[in-house]
Protein backbone atom coordinates (compact mmCIF):
# COMPACT_ATOMS: atom_id res chain seq x y z
CA UNK A 1 0.00 0.00 0.00
CA UNK A 2 2.93 2.38 0.57
CA UNK A 3 3.78 2.09 -3.12
CA UNK A 4 0.42 3.74 -3.83
CA UNK A 5 1.30 6.86 -1.82
CA UNK A 6 2.76 9.89 -3.60
CA UNK A 7 4.69 12.70 -1.95
CA UNK A 8 4.13 15.84 -4.01
CA UNK A 9 6.38 18.93 -3.72
CA UNK A 10 5.00 22.05 -5.41
CA UNK A 11 7.42 24.53 -6.97
CA UNK A 12 10.32 23.74 -4.66
CA UNK A 13 13.07 26.34 -4.83
CA UNK A 14 15.89 24.43 -3.08
CA UNK A 15 17.26 21.23 -4.56
CA UNK A 16 18.64 20.30 -1.16
CA UNK A 17 15.06 20.00 0.10
CA UNK A 18 14.29 17.62 -2.75
CA UNK A 19 17.20 15.38 -1.77
CA UNK A 20 16.38 15.54 1.94
CA UNK A 21 12.76 14.73 1.14
CA UNK A 22 13.85 11.67 -0.83
CA UNK A 23 15.91 10.52 2.16
CA UNK A 24 12.99 11.11 4.54
CA UNK A 25 10.72 9.11 2.25
CA UNK A 26 13.01 6.13 1.77
CA UNK A 27 13.63 5.70 5.50
CA UNK A 28 9.87 5.19 5.88
CA UNK A 29 9.40 2.95 2.84
CA UNK A 30 8.00 5.55 0.42
CA UNK A 31 9.29 5.75 -3.14
CA UNK A 32 6.92 7.87 -5.25
CA UNK A 33 8.11 11.48 -5.41
CA UNK A 34 6.39 14.04 -7.65
CA UNK A 35 7.96 17.45 -8.31
CA UNK A 36 5.51 20.05 -9.61
CA UNK A 37 7.20 22.72 -11.71
CA UNK A 38 10.37 22.89 -9.57
CA UNK A 39 12.13 26.24 -9.87
CA UNK A 40 15.41 24.33 -10.16
CA UNK A 41 15.70 20.76 -11.42
CA UNK A 42 17.32 18.18 -9.09
CA UNK A 43 21.12 18.55 -9.18
CA UNK A 44 24.25 17.27 -7.46
CA UNK A 45 23.18 18.86 -4.17
CA UNK A 46 19.90 16.95 -4.30
CA UNK A 47 21.82 13.72 -4.91
CA UNK A 48 24.24 14.48 -2.06
CA UNK A 49 21.49 15.20 0.47
CA UNK A 50 19.50 12.18 -0.66
CA UNK A 51 22.24 10.19 1.14
CA UNK A 52 21.55 6.81 -0.41
CA UNK A 53 18.04 7.57 -1.62
CA UNK A 54 19.36 8.34 -5.11
CA UNK A 55 16.79 6.02 -6.63
CA UNK A 56 13.91 8.05 -5.16
CA UNK A 57 15.24 11.41 -6.38
CA UNK A 58 16.40 9.90 -9.68
CA UNK A 59 12.99 8.40 -10.42
CA UNK A 60 11.03 11.47 -9.31
CA UNK A 61 8.26 12.45 -11.72
CA UNK A 62 8.56 16.03 -12.97
CA UNK A 63 5.13 17.43 -13.85
CA UNK A 64 3.79 20.87 -14.74
CA UNK A 65 0.77 21.23 -12.47
CA UNK A 66 -0.75 19.94 -9.24
CA UNK A 67 -3.53 18.41 -11.35
CA UNK A 68 -0.91 16.32 -13.15
CA UNK A 69 0.57 15.15 -9.85
CA UNK A 70 -2.73 14.09 -8.27
CA UNK A 71 -4.31 12.67 -11.41
CA UNK A 72 -5.77 9.23 -10.74
CA UNK A 73 -5.74 9.61 -6.92
CA UNK A 74 -8.76 8.77 -4.77
CA UNK A 75 -7.48 10.70 -1.74
CA UNK A 76 -5.51 13.97 -1.68
CA UNK A 77 -4.29 15.63 1.51
CA UNK A 78 -2.73 19.10 1.42
CA UNK A 79 -0.42 20.48 4.10
CA UNK A 80 -1.33 23.88 5.50
CA UNK A 81 0.38 25.71 8.35
CA UNK A 82 -2.03 28.62 8.57
CA UNK A 83 -5.76 29.12 8.95
CA UNK A 84 -7.73 30.03 5.83
CA UNK A 85 -10.64 32.36 5.24
CA UNK A 86 -12.64 29.30 4.16
CA UNK A 87 -12.03 26.48 6.69
CA UNK A 88 -11.56 23.00 5.19
CA UNK A 89 -11.92 19.51 6.69
CA UNK A 90 -8.78 18.97 8.82
CA UNK A 91 -6.82 15.89 9.85
CA UNK A 92 -4.29 15.39 12.61
CA UNK A 93 -1.01 13.86 11.34
CA UNK A 94 -1.81 10.48 12.92
CA UNK A 95 -5.28 10.38 11.39
CA UNK A 96 -3.77 11.43 8.08
CA UNK A 97 -1.46 8.41 8.19
CA UNK A 98 -4.30 6.02 8.96
CA UNK A 99 -6.61 7.34 6.25
CA UNK A 100 -3.85 7.45 3.63
CA UNK A 101 -2.76 3.88 4.31
CA UNK A 102 -6.34 2.60 4.22
CA UNK A 103 -7.07 4.40 0.95
CA UNK A 104 -3.72 3.29 -0.47
CA UNK A 105 -4.88 -0.32 -0.43
CA UNK A 106 -7.24 0.40 -3.31
CA UNK A 107 -6.00 3.46 -5.24
CA UNK A 108 -3.23 6.07 -5.37
CA UNK A 109 -3.03 8.68 -2.60
CA UNK A 110 -1.23 12.04 -2.68
CA UNK A 111 0.22 14.11 0.15
CA UNK A 112 0.86 17.59 -1.22
CA UNK A 113 3.48 19.96 0.23
CA UNK A 114 3.66 23.62 -0.79
CA UNK A 115 6.38 26.09 -1.56
CA UNK A 116 9.05 26.72 1.07
CA UNK A 117 8.00 30.32 1.71
CA UNK A 118 4.28 30.55 0.98
CA UNK A 119 2.95 27.00 0.98
CA UNK A 120 0.00 26.03 -1.20
CA UNK A 121 -2.38 28.49 -2.81
CA UNK A 122 -6.08 28.50 -1.92
CA UNK A 123 -6.91 27.05 -5.33
CA UNK A 124 -4.44 24.19 -4.78
CA UNK A 125 -5.78 23.51 -1.30
CA UNK A 126 -9.31 23.34 -2.67
CA UNK A 127 -8.25 20.40 -4.81
CA UNK A 128 -7.60 18.41 -1.63
CA UNK A 129 -10.09 16.28 0.30
CA UNK A 130 -8.46 17.22 3.61
CA UNK A 131 -5.83 19.54 5.03
CA UNK A 132 -3.28 18.47 7.60
CA UNK A 133 -1.33 20.74 9.95
CA UNK A 134 1.55 19.60 12.14
CA UNK A 135 0.95 20.85 15.70
CA UNK A 136 4.35 22.48 16.16
CA UNK A 137 5.37 24.90 18.90
CA UNK A 138 3.18 28.00 18.29
CA UNK A 139 6.04 30.24 19.42
CA UNK A 140 8.36 28.71 16.81
CA UNK A 141 6.51 26.66 14.23
CA UNK A 142 9.06 26.99 11.41
CA UNK A 143 9.43 23.50 9.96
CA UNK A 144 11.81 22.78 7.11
CA UNK A 145 10.04 21.19 4.13
CA UNK A 146 11.90 17.89 4.49
CA UNK A 147 11.18 17.86 8.24
CA UNK A 148 7.45 18.15 7.52
CA UNK A 149 7.71 15.30 5.01
CA UNK A 150 9.59 13.19 7.58
CA UNK A 151 6.90 13.69 10.23
CA UNK A 152 4.02 12.70 7.96
CA UNK A 153 6.05 9.88 6.40
CA UNK A 154 6.64 8.52 9.91
CA UNK A 155 2.89 8.58 10.60
CA UNK A 156 2.32 6.70 7.36
CA UNK A 157 4.89 4.11 8.42
CA UNK A 158 3.31 3.68 11.86
CA UNK A 159 -0.14 3.25 10.32
CA UNK A 160 1.23 0.78 7.77
CA UNK A 161 2.98 -1.35 10.40
CA UNK A 162 -0.10 -1.33 12.61
CA UNK A 163 -2.25 -2.46 9.70
CA UNK A 164 0.24 -5.22 8.88
CA UNK A 165 0.24 -6.42 12.47
CA UNK A 166 -3.52 -6.41 12.94
CA UNK A 167 -4.35 -7.49 9.42
CA UNK A 168 -6.52 -4.41 8.99
CA UNK A 169 -10.18 -4.08 9.83
CA UNK A 170 -12.28 -6.16 7.41
CA UNK A 171 -14.64 -3.80 5.67
CA UNK A 172 -16.32 -3.53 2.32
CA UNK A 173 -14.41 -1.33 -0.09
CA UNK A 174 -16.19 1.94 -0.82
CA UNK A 175 -15.32 3.14 -4.33
CA UNK A 176 -14.65 6.87 -4.18
CA UNK A 177 -14.24 8.90 -7.38
CA UNK A 178 -10.77 9.87 -8.51
CA UNK A 179 -9.87 13.53 -8.21
CA UNK A 180 -9.95 14.07 -11.97
CA UNK A 181 -13.55 12.79 -12.00
CA UNK A 182 -14.37 15.23 -9.20
CA UNK A 183 -12.84 18.11 -11.15
CA UNK A 184 -15.04 17.27 -14.13
CA UNK A 185 -18.05 17.28 -11.82
CA UNK A 186 -17.12 20.73 -10.45
CA UNK A 187 -16.70 22.06 -14.00
CA UNK A 188 -20.07 20.57 -14.96
CA UNK A 189 -21.68 22.06 -11.84
CA UNK A 190 -20.25 25.53 -12.49
CA UNK A 191 -21.33 25.50 -16.15
CA UNK A 192 -24.85 24.43 -15.20
CA UNK A 193 -25.17 27.09 -12.50
CA UNK A 194 -23.99 29.69 -14.99
CA UNK A 195 -26.56 28.56 -17.58
CA UNK A 196 -29.38 28.76 -15.04
CA UNK A 197 -28.26 32.19 -13.87
CA UNK A 198 -27.49 31.07 -10.33
CA UNK A 199 -23.95 32.39 -10.65
CA UNK A 200 -22.55 34.93 -13.07
CA UNK A 201 -19.78 33.66 -15.36
CA UNK A 202 -17.53 36.65 -14.69
CA UNK A 203 -18.14 36.70 -10.92
CA UNK A 204 -18.54 33.22 -9.43
CA UNK A 205 -17.32 34.69 -6.11
CA UNK A 206 -17.27 32.36 -3.13
CA UNK A 207 -20.13 30.19 -4.36
CA UNK A 208 -18.02 27.54 -6.09
CA UNK A 209 -15.46 27.52 -3.28
CA UNK A 210 -18.19 26.88 -0.73
CA UNK A 211 -19.80 24.23 -2.91
CA UNK A 212 -16.42 22.51 -3.22
CA UNK A 213 -16.13 22.53 0.56
CA UNK A 214 -19.66 21.16 0.90
CA UNK A 215 -19.02 18.20 -1.40
CA UNK A 216 -15.57 17.66 0.13
CA UNK A 217 -17.16 17.29 3.57
CA UNK A 218 -19.83 14.96 2.17
CA UNK A 219 -17.24 13.03 0.10
CA UNK A 220 -19.71 11.39 -2.31
CA UNK A 221 -19.02 7.85 -3.41
CA UNK A 222 -18.52 7.06 -7.08
CA UNK A 223 -22.13 5.98 -7.60
CA UNK A 224 -23.39 9.08 -5.78
CA UNK A 225 -21.25 11.31 -7.97
CA UNK A 226 -22.75 9.66 -11.05
CA UNK A 227 -26.22 10.51 -9.70
CA UNK A 228 -25.19 14.15 -9.23
CA UNK A 229 -23.80 14.29 -12.78
CA UNK A 230 -27.07 12.80 -14.04
CA UNK A 231 -29.04 15.48 -12.19
CA UNK A 232 -26.96 18.22 -13.82
CA UNK A 233 -27.46 16.67 -17.24
CA UNK A 234 -31.23 16.53 -16.62
CA UNK A 235 -31.25 20.23 -15.71
CA UNK A 236 -29.30 21.06 -18.87
CA UNK A 237 -31.76 19.11 -21.04
CA UNK A 238 -34.71 20.87 -19.43
CA UNK A 239 -33.03 24.23 -19.97
CA UNK A 240 -32.46 23.45 -23.66
CA UNK A 241 -36.09 22.36 -24.10
CA UNK A 242 -37.30 25.64 -22.60
CA UNK A 243 -35.10 27.60 -25.00
CA UNK A 244 -36.66 25.79 -27.95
Amino acid sequence: MLHNIRIVLVESSHTGNMGSTARAMKTMGLTNLYLVNPLIKPDSQAIALAAGANDVIGNAALVDTVDDAINGCSLVVGTSARSRTLPWPMLEPRECGVRAVQAGEHAPVALVFGRERVGLTNDELQKCHYHVAIPANPDYSSLNLAMAVQILAYELRVAYLDRQQTGGTPQEETPYPLVDHLERFYQHLEQTLQRTGFIRPAHPGQVMSRLRRLFTRARPEEQELNILRGMLTSIEKQDKNQVK
